[in-house]
């Protein structure tokens, strides 16, 4: 199998940890533009996307072994 040469991850563990960080990232975008929204709507437009990006990094999480499928990372 050939590793990456970044820190002996192979590639498919470099694709999972990309899969699980996007939606995070995208999250932070939508908070940050939440921020910045100039009216009520599209301020809680953004929090919505926020909420479903956080969601779906949560399950990407539980995908792929990192959270036990009874916990969340919310304690809910």
């Amino acid at each position: 199998m050939r590793m990456s040469s970044r820190s002996n991850v192979s590639p498919k563990q470099e694709n999972t940890i990309k899969q699980s960080q996007q939606p995070l990232e995208n999250a932070e975008n939508c908070a940050r533009l939440a921020q910045s929204a100039t009216d009520e709507p599209s301020y809680n437009r953004y929090k919505r996307m926020e909420a479903a990006w956080r969601a779906l990094a949560e399950e990407q999480d539980w995908l792929d072994g990192k959270v036990h499928p009874l916990r969340s990372n919310s304690g809910a």
